[in-house]
């Protein structure tokens, strides 16, 4: 009798974990990256599944096989976590969990492949499917071998110490925070900076009416900003994620151990960024005097905050957003800036271009939704 409501605990207990949301968003970025850019569908004609039987290619590009398989090694361990959380360890689906992985992974690469037949920028390839597989099964087979070996069991004592029992939705956010940083921005740490799209976008809808002048006059020439400015953004935009892990760690003394680890994120990915625009040699091009200015301001007024109460935290993160997007809508884009966007939208990362992006225009105000929805709760 006492099975059910062990298998309930366990059900319950995995949907706080972050695994099973962090899984659903993965895949969605999977679906975006394999069909981006959505357009120009049409059908050629030949067999949709020709591909399959396809003979394998002579000559093979390592980057291209890095990527299938490490574009999907994150959801084998995703998805492996998310099902052995979410079931009871008797249940044949936590037995089984990495092969029921496996063959979801293997019919949606197929899917996704099958569907870049009607996209004419894409091409399927039986090379990738396997690839992708591949990488699910590794991703998968390192999930069930931390978990055998109690690793697994460990961050979860490590998270009951450090985190609230509701961190999921902040968890991941700070996991996506990462991605969010990737695509090139005009401030370093700068994420938001939707101003821009949203006027080129006004404008197309516009064109052709008398609401069109008003779009253009509204689309006024930007200034540089000055050095101080910019420091301030890029402080703020280190701030931002150190705030929201705030929120779910109360101890002062964890909040003082999480600011470090956030920074040394923070610089290994806008360096990994730099390389992947400039080439290896350049990777840290973008740490002017300003930018050491701004990170050094994040440090000092995360330092502060680390002694304030939940509550106050969340205040302060909801106006460092505010204005942290005010500031990198207001930045220009320098003729350098562009020549390297146009390296992502029509170079070796065109296809990773659109989720990129996506990633950093929409986080910041994922992050507010989430303050806001604290703060409307009661204290307590």
């Amino acid at each position: 009798m006492s099975a059910p409501a062990t298998s309930s605990s366990d059900l319950s207990a995995a949907w706080r974990s972050a695994s099973a949301p962090l899984t659903l968003a993965y895949t969605v970025l999977v679906v975006y990256a394999s069909l981006y850019p959505f357009e120009g569908w049409v059908d050629l004609g030949v067999p949709i599944f020709d591909f399959v039987l396809q003979p394998w290619p002579r000559y093979w590009i390592a980057s291209d096989l890095i990527f299938n398989v490490i574009g999907y090694l994150p959801l084998g361990f995703l998805a492996v976590m998310a099902l052995q959380r979410h079931r009871p360890a008797a249940s044949r689906y936590t037995r089984h969990a990495l092969a029921w992985v496996v063959a979801g992974a293997c019919l949606l690469s197929l899917s996704m492949e099958t569907l870049q037949n009607f996209l004419p920028q894409r091409v399927s390839s039986n090379v990738d499917w396997g690839l992708n597989t591949l990488g699910t099964l590794l991703g998968g087979a390192l999930a069930d071998g931390l978990r055998r070996a109690g690793l697994i069991e460990r961050w979860n004592g490590l998270r009951r110490r450090w985190f609230d029992a509701d961190a999921r939705g902040v968890l991941v956010l700070m996991v996506l925070w990462p991605a969010a940083l990737l695509f090139p921005a005009a401030v370093p740490l700068g994420v938001g900076q939707v101003a821009e799209r949203l006027s080129l976008t006004l404008a197309d809808w516009v064109e052709g009416t008398a609401y069109a002048d008003w779009i253009s006059l509204a689309r006024m020439d930007l200034e540089p900003l000055t050095r101080l400015t910019q420091a301030i953004g890029v402080g703020l935009g280190l701030l931002l994620p150190i705030l929201l892990g705030y929120a779910i760690v109360r101890p002062w003394r964890q909040r003082l151990a999480l600011m470090p680890l956030v920074f040394i994120m923070a610089l290994a990915v806008l360096g990994l960024s730099s390389a992947m625009s400039y080439g290896p040699g350049h990777a840290w091009v973008w740490l002017s005097d300003s930018t050491q200015v701004g990170l050094a301001m994040g440090l000092i007024g995360a330092v502060a905050a680390a002694f304030l109460p939940r509550r106050v935290c969340l205040l302060l993160l909801v106006l460092a957003i505010g204005l942290h997007v005010a500031i990198v809508n207001q930045a220009p884009t320098s003729p350098y800036l562009a020549e390297t966007l146009q390296v992502w939208e029509r170079g070796q990362f065109i296809h990773f271009n659109g989720l990129a992006q996506w990633m950093g225009w929409l986080w910041p105000f994922a992050v507010l939704g989430y303050a806001l929805h604290r703060l409307g709760r009661r204290p307590g």
